[in-house]
């Protein structure tokens, strides 16, 4: 029988659908038909495009493996992904530990991670804080508060109006330093963690305030958002990578006794603060955008592969070892 990679066309479908090509496979990507010529015209990554937002039915006759993204688990919800029949890479489990930021922290205080401190009553805040929802939404709706009084004004404008709403967001302590996402591959059948690259988000219109000098940004009054845009590429001090692989593997640790395993790529977003130490405020149990920059692979794929390997490429050739090994049930859920 010969297997198919597919995936939902947005987010890394690019990158995905590349790298399983140059693995050898049949790829197959489904989605709305706007985008369609992205990955069958401009970006030849797709050997059969279906229209839908999931079509079950004939990715099975395809013997299609699905490969989950951001998009794909936003758009679908994480109820509709739990109960697809079709083979999925990863292990499902692991979508309602990183969508609900309570069942996040405690994945991430029994990796023994240093994180923000978490409010439960906008009352009590007494520093700046970041308010984020659940889920995989891209930043948008995240607002800072300096005390309880710049919350609730700026709640309101997002729809949290009483205190039964909180529980639909997270109040974290802002932390102040550098945004660094290290991006790693966990492989079950090696039993082995791969640091794959490393980036920063570029959102809007956070990083355009910066532009403007302080000055002017009091005259107008200036909100600020955190939609991600886009992403750029990080190459870290060297003695900073020790800690980054240390804290990939407690993660994966944890994941193990928490929920069974956590295999294949994932994400954890932090702040490098001036003392040089990371502060862990979320993980991304999937592949993240954060890994497009990189389709041709990054300076630590390079120093392992010594060929180009991307995060998408990296999956592939885990699904192509399972096949050979007959162990794909190891790693399909």
């Amino acid at each position: 029988m010969k297997w198919k990679i597919a995936t939902y066309a947005s987010h890394s479908a690019l990158q995905i659908l590349k790298g399983a090509k140059d693995e050898g496979f049949k790829t197959i990507v489904f989605g709305r038909e706007r985008v369609k010529p992205l990955y069958t015209k401009y970006f030849p990554v797709a050997d059969e495009y279906l229209i839908g937002e999931c079509p079950e039915e004939e990715l099975f006759k395809r013997n299609a493996i699905v490969i989950p993204h951001g998009s794909f688990v936003a758009h679908l919800g994480i109820e509709k992904v739990e109960s697809m029949k079709v083979p999925y890479y990863g292990n499902k489990t692991v979508l309602k530990w990183e969508s609900d930021r309570k069942l996040e922290r405690k994945w991430l205080e029994k990796a023994k991670l240093k994180i923000p401190r978490v409010y439960n009553d906008p009352d009590d805040i007494d520093k700046p804080v970041i308010v984020k929802f659940h889920g995989a939404k891209g930043g948008k709706g995240y607002f800072l508060a300096k005390n309880p009084e710049d919350f609730w004004t700026k709640a309101e404008k997002v729809g949290i109006k009483n205190k039964e709403q909180l529980k639909e967001v997270q109040i974290q302590e802002y932390i102040i330093g550098v945004p660094v996402y290290p991006h790693y591959f966990y492989s079950k059948l090696n039993e082995e963690l791969e640091l794959m690259s490393i980036d920063r988000r570029y959102e809007t219109n956070v990083d355009g305030i910066g532009r403007i000098p302080a000055r002017d940004q009091l005259g107008l009054s200036l909100e600020n958002s955190y939609v991600v845009i886009g992403n750029i590429p990080i190459v870290l001090r060297e003695s900073l990578l020790m800690d980054v692989i240390e804290m990939g593997e407690r993660v994966v640790k944890a994941a193990e006794k928490l929920m069974g395993g956590l295999w294949g790529p994932f994400c954890l977003e932090t702040i490098l603060t001036d003392e040089l130490e990371f502060v862990v405020f979320e993980i991304s149990a999937r592949i993240v955008a954060g890994t497009n920059p990189f389709v041709n692979g990054s300076p630590y794929t390079w120093l392992k592969y010594k060929k180009p390997m991307s995060t998408g490429r990296r999956i592939a050739r885990e699904i192509k070892q399972a096949i050979d090994e007959d162990k794909l049930d190891e790693i399909l859920t």
